[in-house]
């Protein structure tokens, strides 16, 4: 895994810390919401009340000046019989389910929720960073991302550079503001406030070399057990970010997640689209100047 940045570890030189980060195991949230309200309280963010978003239990709808932990309920039909698909075991297991009062407004479909903490994933090549013209976002010694508010300006240019729509301008304030990754604590040799309220451990805090190593066992585990659509997310250094700081495992696609499926750096491809520019304008100067000066002839 690619753990190097561009200004980590190099611009630190002695100074710089292991990489820290998340991996975020899906399989065992339980969407109690505790790292959410940790997340609140220890950074002292504003209230942000949505009312009943209609989306299961998801009263926080997304990430964003307020809300830097979401965890998403995903409500996912499953074949309950099988003649939908299921295996004998599987749908013996669904029907048991079933008839203790496990199911949908529809008779005779099960399902199941899907439930993961996101969080801002703290990319490798991390476009909010560089797209920021007063230096506000930074990388830290620990490889992480961080806005310093005191040298934010508002400008907003960093809220579309993100892939993942994670950073946004606060109202009434016009600052942007995002996850910290706990910096405060980090320096003080502390666990990040969410990984330490989350009851069941599905938040794992560490260095990411680590953590990787202990999402591989555990994805291994899971499709070993029957969990062919487990996957890691934004594990892979050959990603459009060069991997991140906050990875997942998931229990499906990206997108049941809400999450893109193949996230790039909005920078990516300025050097290309320059060049063609570029490439266009002097065509243009040299057809322009052929019309003048050949017309005057």
């Amino acid at each position: 895994m690619k753990l190097e940045t561009h200004a980590w570890p190099g611009s630190y030189g002695a100074r710089a810390k292991p990489r820290k980060g998340f991996f975020t195991d899906t399989s065992v949230c339980i969407g109690c919401k505790a790292c959410e309200v940790a997340c609140k309280e220890w950074n002292q963010i504003p209230i942000s009340i949505h009312g009943f978003s209609g989306k299961s239990y998801d009263n926080t709808i997304d990430l964003d000046a307020n809300t830097w932990r979401h965890v998403a309920f995903i409500e996912q039909r499953v074949p309950a019989g099988v003649t939908d698909g299921a295996s004998l075991v599987d749908a013996a297991e669904r029907g048991q389910a079933i008839d203790s009062g496990v199911q949908t407004y529809q008779d005779g479909d099960g399902f199941r929720w899907l439930m993961a903490s996101d969080v801002c994933k703290h990319c490798t090549d991390a476009a909010c960073l560089e797209v920021c013209p007063t230096g506000a976002l930074f990388r830290t010694e620990f490889g992480t991302v961080v806005v310093q508010q005191d040298i934010c300006n508002g400008c907003g240019y960093c809220v579309p550079a993100c892939p993942f729509g994670v950073i946004d301008r606060r109202e009434g304030d016009g600052r942007a503001w995002k996850c910290t990754l706990c910096y405060d604590r980090l320096k003080d040799n502390m666990e990040p406030a969410c990984a330490k309220a989350c009851p069941t451990n599905s938040i794992q805090f560490g260095e990411l070399e680590m953590l990787r190593e202990r999402a591989e066992h555990r994805l291994a585990h899971l499709q070993k057990a029957g969990q062919s659509k487990a996957q890691l997310y934004l594990a892979d250094e050959g990603d459009g970010i060069g991997g991140a700081g906050a990875f997942f495992l998931l229990l499906d696609e990206p997108e049941v997640y809400g999450l893109p499926p193949d996230p790039v750096d909005t920078r990516r491809d300025l050097g290309s689209i320059w060049a063609a520019a570029g490439t266009a304008a002097l065509a243009l100067g040299a057809g322009l100047a052929a019309a003048v000066f050949g017309g005057k002839q």
